[in-house]
């Protein structure tokens, strides 16, 4: 029998004339004011035009079928990949997986650090999906991933890769910043695992490089009445600079790919930001469509089937 995998990730404007909609649809039908979309559109600007997301998410999606195939043969798998944001939505992968006669599913977010309000409402959203059907099919969730040793394995040699960019003389005393998507900060008193599971991944990793000189921060809070958590990497890199450090390493553990959030708040915010207090510093590259990290993707898979 056939496992259905639902290969889930935020999703993305396909180009200027679907930023309103889009971030409408982020909203929950709230559009955009005319200075937030024009905000947006200048965003999206300073990275191309548009974000790579989509189009990397369905490169990892063809990979991971190919990468699965070629372990198990073409039937034992078929991926389908589902957005939170933008189509093909969660709920239209469903249907198709229904409609293909899917019986049990995988279902694998592509960020490794759960969250209620992250991957718990990737996996509510498939299930209340299925749930519709009259004869329902088994979902099978990977929750998290933040220490999976590929995982660990995959960030250390992208840091080991940027280090090589600074002098030797840099590098004796080069931080390295691990970074997530700031969540707001009522988790904090909802015991949610989400901070500890960044923890998690950015101790392992220090820990595989023999460092202890590393520190977290949070980015690209939302713009909300309520309290997002930090240090925001911005008010991160300022604090690092009074402290006497000149260059960091910024890897940002929490997103798999490049999109708005890596591609403007690190390499054009933080970068102004680090230029104006006279330090170098140097992101990790995104995990993308890595052959690595999909066999990741796939040692997962295979692992929850089990």
């Amino acid at each position: 029998m056939t496992w259905g995998v639902l290969l889930m990730a935020y999703g993305s404007a396909r180009g200027p004339e679907d930023v309103r909609r889009y971030y409408t649809h982020i909203r929950h039908g709230h559009p955009p004011t005319e200075e937030q979309l024009n905000d947006l559109l200048a965003r999206y600007e300073a990275i191309g035009g548009v974000s790579p997301l989509f189009e990397i998410t369905q490169r990892q999606g063809e990979a991971l079928q190919a990468e699965l195939s070629r372990r198990h043969g073409a039937s034992a798998f078929r991926v389908y990949l589902g957005m939170k944001h933008s189509s093909p939505f969660i709920g239209e992968a469903i249907e198709a997986m229904r409609r293909d006669g899917v019986a049990r599913a995988i279902g694998l977010v592509l960020a490794p650090h759960y969250s209620s309000m992250s991957i718990g409402t990737y996996l509510e959203e498939a299930e209340t999906a299925i749930a519709r059907d009259p004869k329902p099919f088994e979902l099978r969730p990977i929750r998290s991933w933040a220490d999976a040793p590929g995982l660990i394995e995959l960030l250390k040699n992208r840091i080991l890769e940027v280090r090589a960019r600074f002098s030797q003389k840099e590098r004796d005393n080069l931080p390295i910043i691990f970074s997530a998507h700031s969540l707001p900060q009522r988790i904090l008193s909802m015991n949610d695992p989400y901070p500890g599971e960044l923890r998690l991944t950015g101790d392992l990793v220090a820990q595989a490089l023999g460092t202890t000189n590393y520190t977290f921060s949070w980015q690209s809070a939302g713009r909300t009445r309520e309290p997002w958590m930090g240090p925001d990497i911005l008010d991160k890199l300022s604090r690092m600079a009074e402290a006497g450090y000149q260059q960091a390493v910024i890897c940002p553990a929490g997103f798999v790919s490049d999109h708005l959030e890596v591609l403007y708040d690190i390499d054009v915010q933080a970068q102004e930001q680090a230029a104006a207090l006279g330090m170098h510093i140097e992101r990790t590259r995104s995990l993308n469509d890595d052959p690595a990290f999909i066999h990741l993707l796939a040692d997962l898979v295979e692992a929850r089937a089990q």
